[in-house]
């Protein structure tokens, strides 16, 4: 039988039916139908990656931000419909951490009877999942070249800085030991998974001229992509204003129509229609969200203060993504001024400065995305295939000596255990446990404590605190700063017996968690100790 081959005509006829037409194949080929799978670079690293990351990270400790999170999926689990406040006896309507995300733990946690803490741990290698799979998708709508992803990887974990970036949302190999748990991780792989089906919209892959059966344009794809963004928002908001600076930047950039300066007013009503249909699925779908007004946050300046100090020592904290700069220049000076990385770097750029200058330093939680373009547009330049000219060797050993530098300094200790670490590389943060005395507090009854790591750790188990450690829409700021003085004043050596029973009434509080350096009030019945931290847990009389 002669074999056929399909024409460029026949091809577009068959897109345009709907029906895929397969080239016919010859010899042993056709038995594994037409071609045999062999893994891309990315896939073999990625995976590699994937189990180091995550023995990594199932080896450090939950610490910092994790307990806030724990406590949330505690309350979830608790109550479905109606938590309480993640920290404190109060009602929990309004809060921003009831997140679609949060609920979909909760529900999962109800299932299994799992807790807070082995949620949030078992939340890592998931959220780690669909970032690689972000990156991935990304970086191929940006480049075909096959070692870009691999080296897009390398870029965002090790070329930061000199000094440890850890905040949630900075995904640097150091940081996701401790932050791949959280929301922000989730919703950053949600990102570059948006940018990528963003990008591919614009340049009209296949997506946009197509009409379906029923005759109707393929409009639900992009409701599809604008609900992505609204999941974004209610997930992690700050994240999404990152987001949706990296939707502008690929729609502006590669949108046909705008981008080949058609004058046709049908095509660019089209494309305002599209892109109209995506904004109003994500308003649409973040409206709707029964648990908070996620609108409501956009004048919220409850938190601002806490990030002031993401300002600070920004020159030690990122300056090796600046290796990135000239591939980001070449980018401009090779195509046009509105290339997608160019005006995503300018966008959040201009973010970060408004967040320094109008004082709403919450906008500087983007940094860590605005590396993003530099440490992509790096790797895509070092994907090019050799034989290399004068200047991409000189960028490309400037690179290498870069992630060598960031791995011995910040970042390698994340993935080498100190037993076998030879030059003593910085360590994960490791924070104590608080079990030994969740064991005998029950859910849901108040605790007094002090210091740096049990306020912020023992919510994750049940207990509630007299005073919550971070502000919440939920809780009044005026309200949670007087009882964060009534705490003080409790455990004031000055205080009198008097003064402290009616903090302690006022706030039901029935026990102390205190450290070695506090004094147990005389009212007080010792319960336990922690051999690690001296800390002592006491029942209030």
């Amino acid at each position: 039988m002669p074999q056929t081959h399909t024409t460029s005509k026949n091809k577009t006829a068959g897109a345009a039916a709907g029906v895929l037409i397969r080239r016919t194949v010859r010899g042993a080929s056709a038995l594994r139908g037409g071609r045999s799978w062999r893994p891309t670079p990315y896939q073999v690293f990625g995976f590699l990656f994937f189990l180091v990351m995550t023995l990594a990270y199932c080896a450090v400790p939950l610490c910092c931000d994790a307990g806030q999170h724990a406590a949330v999926v505690e309350r979830l689990k608790a109550n479905l419909l109606h938590p309480r406040h993640p920290m404190a006896d109060l009602p929990g309507a309004g809060s921003p951490y009831y997140s679609p995300y949060a609920v979909a733990q909760g529900v999962f946690a109800r299932l299994t009877g799992l807790g807070g803490w082995e949620v949030v741990r078992l939340a890592g290698p998931l959220n780690l999942l669909v970032l690689l799979t972000g990156i991935g998708r990304l970086v191929r709508v940006l480049t075909p070249r096959p070692w870009a992803p691999v080296l897009a990887l390398g870029a965002m974990t090790l070329l930061w800085g000199t000094e440890r970036a850890w905040w949630s949302g900075y995904l640097s190999l150091m940081s996701m030991t401790g932050n791949l748990g959280y929301p922000s991780a989730f919703a950053i792989g949600l990102t570059f998974w948006a940018w990528a089906l963003t990008g591919s919209r614009a340049r009209g892959e296949g997506l946009v001229r197509y009409v379906g059966p029923s005759g109707l344009p393929g409009y639900a794809g992009y409701a599809g992509i604008g609900a992505l963004y609204g999941l974004i928002l209610l997930i992690h908001p700050i994240t999404a204003a990152a987001a949706l600076l990296g939707a502008v930047a690929f729609v502006a950039g590669w949108q046909r129509g705008w981008r080949e300066g058609r004058d046709a007013v049908g095509v660019r009503w089209g494309v305002v229609v599209r892109w109209g249909v995506a904004a109003a699925a994500a308003v649409l779908v973040a409206g709707v969200w029964p648990y908070f007004d996620v609108f409501a946050l956009a004048g919220d300046r409850s938190v601002d203060g806490i990030h002031r100090q993401l300002y600070e020592h920004l020159a030690g904290q990122f300056w090796l993504a600046l290796l990135g700069l000239p591939a980001l220049w070449l980018r401009w000076r090779r195509g046009p001024w509105r290339d997608p990385l160019v005006l995503l770097f300018a966008l959040d750029c201009l973010l970060v400065a408004y967040g320094w200058v109008s004082g709403h330093y919450t906008y500087g939680r983007i940094l860590g995305l605005t590396l993003v373009p530099l440490q992509f547009a790096l790797a895509v330049e070092l994907a090019a295939p050799r034989p290399w000219g004068r200047a991409r060797r000189a960028l490309g050993g400037a690179a290498a000596v870069g992630a060598c530098v960031g791995f011995l300094t910040v970042q390698g200790g994340a993935v080498v255990p100190g037993a076998l670490d030879p030059v003593g590389l910085e360590q994960p943060s490791i924070w104590p446990s608080y079990a030994w005395a969740a064991r005998h507090i029950k859910k849901g009854e108040v605790v007094i404590s002090d210091g740096h790591f049990a306020p912020r750790s023992l919510p994750g188990y049940g207990p509630d605190l007299a005073a919550p450690i971070w502000p919440d829409p939920a809780l009044d700021e005026r309200e949670r700063k007087r009882r964060l003085a009534d705490v003080r004043a409790y455990l004031s050596v000055t205080s009198t017996r008097a003064e402290r029973t009616a903090v302690a009434r006022r706030y039901h509080a029935r026990w102390l968690l205190l450290t070695r350096w506090k004094r147990v009030p005389e009212e007080a019945v010792v319960v336990a100790w922690s051999r690690e931290t001296g800390e002592v847990l006491a029942r209030i009389g």
